[in-house]
């Protein structure tokens, strides 16, 4: 399994031959490093919750288009997509050769907004995407392979994330929800990053280049 991030939490997970794209949000798209057109060849799109971050109404029925790809996701994306007179359904647990495990996870609070309805997931027993959460109730999934983590948002700050990973202890860490710093910035955020996991033995992987890859 092959799972490239292009930008934020744009991810594309790749197995077989068939590529499934998670969250292509707003802030991927925003200053034109890549466009719809990089999405024309996936085969199924997840969206987690409604956040224009993660859910971007402007790009997304150009990728549908380009693609003819169905989108799977939550009731409110769902009946937010029908206003625009798109069709989208609830996460399947198999999508092409990924086997998909949906839950329901609380997002962190946010301030003067109503939290968002949003799944987590875990693809192929291997990979937590914890989305937008940092819940106790993720440890379950202490020791897997590889967490999505998200390193950067106005929910949170450094010392929480690595509490949480630190107690999730997967074996690798690939940032996300880190498309608003600037390149300077998270460059010094990488590394203090780093130094903490290299301590713990635990791979955090640089994920500074577009399209920048890990393989599961």
């Amino acid at each position: 399994m092959k799972i490239s991030k292009y930008l934020h939490s744009c991810l594309v997970f790749e197995n077989d031959g068939f590529k499934l794209l998670i969250d292509p949000g707003n802030i991927s798209f925003a200053e034109g490093f890549i466009g719809p057109d990089e999405f024309g060849d996936v085969d199924a799109i997840i969206i987690t919750h409604i956040h224009p971050d993660h859910f971007d109404m402007e790009q997304l029925p150009k990728i549908m288009e380009l693609s003819g790809a169905p989108v799977y996701t939550v009731q409110q994306v769902i009946n937010e997509m029908a206003k625009a007179g798109l069709q989208a359904e609830f996460i399947p647990n198999k999508v092409g050769p990924f086997v998909i495990e949906s839950f329901a996870a609380q997002h962190e609070l946010i301030m003067d907004n109503p939290l968002p309805e949003m799944a987590a997931l875990v693809i192929d027993g291997k990979v937590l995407h914890p989305v937008d959460s940092l819940a106790a109730e993720l440890l379950k999934y202490q020791g897997i392979e590889l967490v999505l983590l998200p390193i950067m948002a106005p929910f949170t700050n450094e010392p929480t994330v690595a509490k949480f990973a630190d107690a999730l202890a997967a074996k690798q860490v690939l940032p996300v929800h880190d498309g608003f710093a600037k390149p300077f910035f998270l460059k010094q955020r990488y590394a203090a990053y780093k130094k903490h996991f290299d301590r713990l033995g635990i791979v955090f992987h640089d994920s500074m280049v577009l399209g920048h890859t890990v393989e599961v």
